[in-house]
């Protein structure tokens, strides 16, 4: 009962994400049958029961990262359960977790980008090759999630102002300018696409398989891994990859931070603030190159 409560409430009250809200779900419900095991429900949990289930997902060999995730999940859960007056104390307040070192986002190297999409040979002409080229320029040139490119529409391009409009977390709204050269990229994939003339694209998503189907997360993520082996050696070669190679190089010519989390559709600005390390890392070796002394 109480996680359907609070489920509503991140539906409703929070507007989170459908992938957060499963997320939540699934956290709180692991959450509630190791309580279940040791005859507790979660009304009767205190902070020694959620560190001791801490040990038990450490010694399933649960990543300490996804740990941390669990803990704030339960944060949030039971500070709601206290304001609703559905427990009397949250447990949590007493519980100390170790802090995580901080890890710097991978990227690549924006002359790397450049080989790839300056490459003729790389991408085709037909539709599959355009639309691949398009989810990698689309990626790299806005800085957009991957769930925000798969439910881009047709109607959410703007080809007058050269901008797209995206739907981000918590059903926040942004709009994102486009360059000139990636305005001509979707052209020329949507003349493609019409030429196709699919039947079942009747919802107007903009990036279609082969089929004419909306694309799913493990598509995209597939298509980005093809392309990024040929110019990157790095381990992270997903979507957000592209992300932070997206702000990585805004940051690096200049951009300004605000402007950047705007862009990205960060709600704070620490979120955003993590990219200045690279932007240090590449000052230093600047520094080490050039300075008669270094």
């Amino acid at each position: 009962m109480f996680i359907a409560l609070f489920v509503k409430h991140l539906q409703f009250e929070k507007k989170f994400s459908k992938h957060t809200i499963i997320a939540y779900n699934k956290d709180l419900s692991q959450f509630s049958e190791y309580l279940q095991q040791i005859n507790l429900d979660i009304s009767g949990a205190g902070h020694v029961h959620v560190r001791s289930w801490m040990v038990d997902l450490l010694e399933k060999g649960v990543e300490a990262k996804t740990i941390h995730r669990k803990i704030s999940c339960l944060r949030s859960f039971y500070k709601f359960l206290v304001r609703e007056q559905l427990v009397d104390e949250n447990p949590l307040l007493q519980l100390k977790v170790p802090k995580m070192p901080k890890r710097l986002p991978v990227f690549v190297e924006e002359q790397r980008m450049d080989q790839l999409l300056d490459d003729q040979n790389v991408f085709g002409d037909d539709f599959s090759g355009l639309r691949d080229r398009l989810v990698i320029e689309l990626l790299y040139g806005t800085g957009i999630r991957l769930a925000e490119l798969i439910n881009l529409r047709e109607e959410d391009l703007d080809s007058y102002e050269k901008s797209i409009k995206v739907l981000g977390k918590r059903n926040k709204e942004r709009i994102i300018p486009i360059h000139t050269s990636l305005m001509c990229v979707i052209k020329e994939y949507m003349i493609k696409k019409q030429e196709q003339a699919f039947d079942d694209n009747k919802s107007s998503t903009l990036i279609v398989t082969n089929v004419g189907q909306k694309v799913y997360s493990k598509f995209i993520y597939r298509v980005v891994k093809k392309y990024l082996s040929l110019v990157s050696t790095n381990e992270k070669r997903g979507p957000h990859t592209l992300r932070h190679t997206f702000a990585t190089a805004l940051l690096n010519r200049g951009a300004d931070m605000n402007a950047i989390k705007e862009l990205l559709g960060h709600a704070s600005l620490a979120a955003t603030q993590v990219y200045t390390h690279n932007t240090v890392e590449r000052l230093k070796s600047i520094y080490k190159q050039a300075h008669p002394k270094a």
